[in-house]
């Protein structure tokens, strides 16, 4: 430890001396680290050991199969490509904001809260003047994926730019360095990227909490019309709730679907079989309707029977601020700067990582050295429970778009 720290101050000595740019001194540190969730993840193609009997005609740009317990990626493919995300961007949002207001608080919704939600985007349908609980507003996100509701909690936490730039410094801290975020709702927007990777890490992280939890596993829920009036929402879910000729998929606790003209469609799942747990992502299938929700289940099947035998390609990583070993991009990604916000009157500040955080990171980088795939864990923690399923029901009167879901 001494030599480290020694080995250390002379690294930070050599490159103030040399009064190298603090980008610079970043990438050289971050040369000597380990690919995030390993190597294999990063190279291009089907990552499998161990097992075989992949589904077939997997369509999608981009998959991966994970234990949600130990983080062990069992298969992947292109892990690491960067993708419009859609709506499954929400669940960063969720990540992020979710635990700053208790579920019980109440807020009347004004013009200015939905002046900047995008023309053509998936609403739940929230009105002005009309007043919602914090539960309320999270069902119409994680339900009917509802820009309005994004929007109104964004502004409940202190502006469009501010939450933006909070998701980007969040998805740093889980080290999803192929996500930069653009909006708070997953709408289409230049430059905005994730990776099945980005999303099987949101949904990990998000699935530790009771309430995430309930949010994405809840079917149906009444919604606020005005007065004592109440319409009925359904998830968009179909994996959850049957909807287009679907099947329900046997212990699916959730997450989160999106669908936009230019992303497709995305999906991470997740489901409890025997007590394990696991996570699959599928980003933009070939084809639309219910490929994406098709090859989740697919995969999960694998998981489930045949994926039992595989070996681990690659690790979901911990959090920094939970211990986890700080790692690089795949090659070829740089770590993305949080944008302004989305465009409209809300836009303005920066990202939350700023000069002084890259400083520090570059110093932790530098004493970190070589970071190793972790080792096997055994699989002792509790698999994340369902949600609060309903009834099913008609489906919301949300709005559907351009962005859908």
């Amino acid at each position: 430890m001494r030599e480290c720290s020694r080995l250390s101050r002379r690294a930070v000595l050599g490159l103030t001396a040399a009064a190298l740019p603090l980008a610079t001194a970043t990438e050289a540190a971050a040369a000597t680290a380990t690919v995030v969730g390993g190597e294999r993840l990063a190279r291009t193609g089907v990552q499998v050991r161990g097992a075989s009997g992949l589904p077939e005609k997997l369509t999608a740009r981009s998959w991966l199969v994970a234990d949600w317990a130990t983080g062990e990626v069992l298969a992947s493919f292109d892990a690491h490509r960067r993708l419009a995300p859609a709506s499954t961007l929400k669940m960063l949002f969720a990540d992020t904001v979710l635990r700053k207001f208790d579920r019980t608080r109440r807020y009347r919704v004004t013009d200015a809260d939905l002046a900047d939600v995008p023309a053509g985007s998936s609403l739940v349908g929230i009105k002005p003047g009309i007043t919602y609980t914090v539960e309320q507003l999270w069902q119409g996100v994680f339900l009917r994926s509802g820009n309005d509701a994004v929007h109104v909690l964004s502004h409940m936490n202190g502006g469009i730019a501010k939450t933006v730039a909070e998701m980007q410094a969040k998805a740093e801290d889980l080290q999803a360095l192929d996500t930069h975020v653009v909006s708070p709702d997953g709408f289409d927007h230049k430059g905005q990227l994730s990776s099945a990777y980005d999303l099987t890490l949101f949904a990990r992280h998000g699935l530790k909490d009771a309430d995430f939890r309930g949010y994405c596993g809840t079917r149906t829920a009444d919604f606020p019309a005005g007065g004592k009036k109440t319409f009925q929402i359904q998830n968009t879910d179909r994996l959850l709730t049957g909807a287009w000729g679907l099947k329900t998929y046997d212990g699916l606790i959730g997450v989160k679907n999106g669908y936009t003209s230019h992303a497709g469609n995305t999906f991470t799942g997740a489901a409890t079989r025997g007590g394990r747990t696991l996570l699959v992502t599928v980003m933009h299938p070939d084809s639309g309707g219910n490929a994406v929700y098709e090859h989740t289940a697919a995969l999960l099947d694998w998981g489930f029977t045949r994926g039992r035998s595989a070996q681990p390609v690659g690790l979901l990583v911990e959090p920094l601020s939970e211990g986890g070993a700080s790692a690089r991009p795949a090659p070829g990604r740089k770590p993305a700067q949080a944008a302004a916000g989305a465009p409209g009157p809300a836009s303005g500040g920066g990202s939350a990582w700023g000069a002084t955080e890259g400083a520090a990171g570059a110093l932790a980088v530098l004493g970190l050295g070589a970071w190793a795939l972790r080792r096997r864990r055994t699989r002792t923690a509790a698999a994340p429970e369902g949600g609060e399923p309903g009834a099913r029901g008609a489906r919301g009167a949300g709005a559907e778009g351009r962005h859908r879901f």
